[in-house]
């Protein structure tokens, strides 16, 4: 079997679209094209093409969950997550079923964007923890439980949340400022903030200071 075309996609600049005897068989980026050595002519055993079909889908999830990684930070858990529901069937607008992901590709996608840094749960803490206290005031005890549920190391929670410069007594003062006027009552105010994770005695500290 022959590679009789290869050719730019249309709406992706940086994908090609590779026919086999004049038909076509699958897609790759422009690196993989290089990486793999493809050239028009050249032929190839059914096998070698199933290996081929193989990197076109490790390269179109690497992308893919490239793009989710860059959103936002994420924690480890949550890209396992994230590639473990690709492995699942999916319905198409015609209603076929369309087969997961190999999750030998998911594994391999999974190690590339650990080996490249986009998943690191030191850096993902470090993010979590600032931007949690900048948009809105949180508990040392909220973030640990929060950070907890995103699958990242107790270890890793304790030190980043040393290193940090924030308190509990300045991160209940954004909670008031924003959310006293809701609760005119103060043992509901006060069983909110409890709710939050801060502790009783910081809760009638901080209210003290706003009376």
């Amino acid at each position: 079997m022959k590679i009789t075309s290869i050719s730019s996609q249309v709406r992706d600049k940086n994908r090609v679209n590779v026919s086999v005897d004049g038909k076509y068989r699958f897609s790759l980026d422009i690196f993989q094209v290089g990486d793999l050595g493809l050239k028009v002519g050249k032929e190839y055993t059914d096998e070698e093409l199933r290996s081929l079909e193989s990197e076109s889908q490790f390269g179109k999830l690497y992308t893919r969950a490239l793009e989710y990684c860059l959103i936002r930070p994420h924690s480890a858990k949550e890209v396992r997550d994230y590639l473990y529901r690709k492995t699942r069937p999916t319905r198409s607008k015609t209603g076929e079923m369309r087969p997961g992901v190999p999750k030998e590709i998911t594994d391999r996608v999974y190690y590339r964007l650990l080996e490249k840094g986009y998943i690191d749960d030191n850096k993902f803490t470090r993010y979590w923890v600032d931007n949690r206290s900048l948009t809105k005031g949180a508990s040392k005890r909220k973030l640990t439980s929060e950070l907890r549920q995103k699958g990242v190391d107790s270890s890793i929670i304790a030190e980043m949340l040393g290193d940090s410069e924030r308190s509990d007594a300045e991160e209940i003062q954004k909670i008031i400022v924003k959310k006293r006027s809701k609760y005119p009552d103060d043992q509901k105010f006060m069983a909110y903030l409890a709710r939050q994770g801060f502790s009783y005695d910081d809760i009638r500290a901080a209210l003290s200071e706003k009376d």
